[in-house]
């Protein structure tokens, strides 16, 4: 990878953040909405605070970290007083104490064992943790997630819980060979969203349904997504 100095990379940051901002806003159109009904994340794995602080002060007001402790490790350095951070890779439960309470949602539930540890430990930090249920859409044996015929179930026992809220879905499409495949996975998803949502449960707030990344977000708006992970188009490739 071409090694840019400090000031390309910052460069690089503010354009692609317009660009991404324009194709946000004609997809949201091309559906019915606006720009301001859709949540642009920054993803941030393997990115250096001095860049993620760069995107935040180009209007970046929500970023999502992969792993507790890389997350934990950023945090002191990042500026997020004006931006709100999620975890958004699979969590472990003996990870759960570390991070509950650090950042405003954990977006990559997607088991009861799970759930129950987050609402302990937001039970004896005193705080009520915002979540997503994950959604493996395409049943694949390799993602994590829970299945849509078992997310209803799901559901209802961790609506019970105390001291934990379910805002929404969250979900990664299989990798498809074209946009009609794509498609079909998204506006499922989509389906299964409306389903949930009209349900009205308590302890459960569902408007957020993440899906679209980097290379597909605009046909997941276009599909009714309304909350998008966008990393490598933004900071460019990772670096590992």
């Amino acid at each position: 990878m071409e090694c840019l100095s400090v000031d390309e990379r910052f460069r690089n940051i503010d354009y692609n953040i317009e660009f991404i901002k324009e194709h946000i806003s004609e997809a949201a159109y091309k559906s019915s909405r606006s720009y301001e009904d859709i949540n642009f994340m920054a993803v941030t794995k393997t990115v250096e605070p001095i860049f993620i602080n760069r995107a935040i002060e180009r209007g970046i007001r929500l970023i999502g970290e992969n792993k507790v402790q890389e997350f934990l490790s950023k945090k002191l350095y990042l500026k997020l007083d004006n931006c709100n951070a999620h975890l958004i890779g699979h969590l472990q439960t003996n990870k759960v104490k570390q991070i509950v309470g650090e950042v405003s949602m954990i977006e990559s539930v997607d088991s009861f064992k799970l759930a129950s540890e987050i609402s302990k430990r937001s039970m004896a930090k005193n705080v009520t943790t915002s979540c997503l249920l994950e959604v493996n859409i395409g049943g694949e044996e390799n993602k994590t997630g829970i299945s849509p015929d078992s997310l209803e179930e799901l559901l209802y026992q961790v609506s019970e819980l105390p001291n934990l809220e379910v805002c929404g879905l969250m979900t990664i499409p299989p990798v498809c060979e074209n946009n009609h495949e794509l498609y079909k996975y998204f506006s499922k998803m989509h389906q299964i969203f409306i389903d949930i949502k009209d349900k009205k449960l308590d302890n459960t707030n569902i408007s957020i349904l993440s899906m679209g990344m980097s290379g597909d977000y605009e046909q997941a708006i276009m599909c009714g997504s309304n909350h998008v992970r966008i990393g490598s188009a933004i900071f460019g490739p990772r670096l590992y």
